[in-house]
This record gives C-alpha cells, structure tokens and sequence, in this order.
C-alpha cells in the first residue's frame, strides 16, 4: 500500500479548492433546478389560469436558460474572488509577500 493515498499526506491548500468546487457545483445544480421547475410549473399554472395552454411555459422555460446561465457565472466568480481573498490572507499571516505587493 503506498502512502501517497493516504489522506493526510494532502496539501490542506488542495483540500479547500475540493471542497470550494464541490460547493460551487451544488449551488449551481441547485440554482439551475430551482429556477427550471419554478419556470415549468409557473408556466403551467399561468397557462390554466389564462387558457394558453403551451405559450407561457415555452416562454418561462426559455427564459430561464439565460437567467442560470448568468446566475452561473455569478456563482462562480464570486467563488473565485472569494478564494483569491483567502489566498492573500493566508500569504499575509504567513509573512509571504504577496505579487503586486513588494513596493509597498
């Protein structure tokens, strides 16, 4: 059996960015199921009530690609300023100067 399959020979720094990934990924898998159901069983409920009975289902559903596609992205940048800012902070507590940082 070899040690280096041994969990905690694992870089701590590699063990965030997993588990950051895998929390980006539920909340977009998530977000994006919400946002579809809520737009096919609004559609469905606006079609009875207005006797439309495709029209306003297509429009919602079509209209929820877009709105998680850019909820997504949200999502996902605000992950990565959130590790960046982590990083610096671990860098300075550490003493390491940080790049951009030197002159100052």
């Amino acid at each position: 059996m070899s040690l280096s399959s041994d969990p905690s020979n694992k870089n701590p720094w590699l063990t965030a960015v997993n588990m950051k990934t895998l929390t980006v990924g539920g909340e977009v898998g998530c977000s994006t199921l919400l946002i579809v159901l809520a737009a096919v069983f609004g559609g469905l409920w606006l079609d009875n009530i207005f006797d439309t009975k495709p029209l306003i289902t297509v429009i919602l559903v079509l209209a929820s690609a877009p709105l998680s596609l850019v909820l997504t992205v949200w999502i996902a940048t605000r992950a990565v300023k959130d590790m960046n800012l982590k990083a610096k902070e671990s860098n300075i507590s550490s003493g390491k100067i940080v790049e951009g940082e030197e002159d100052k």
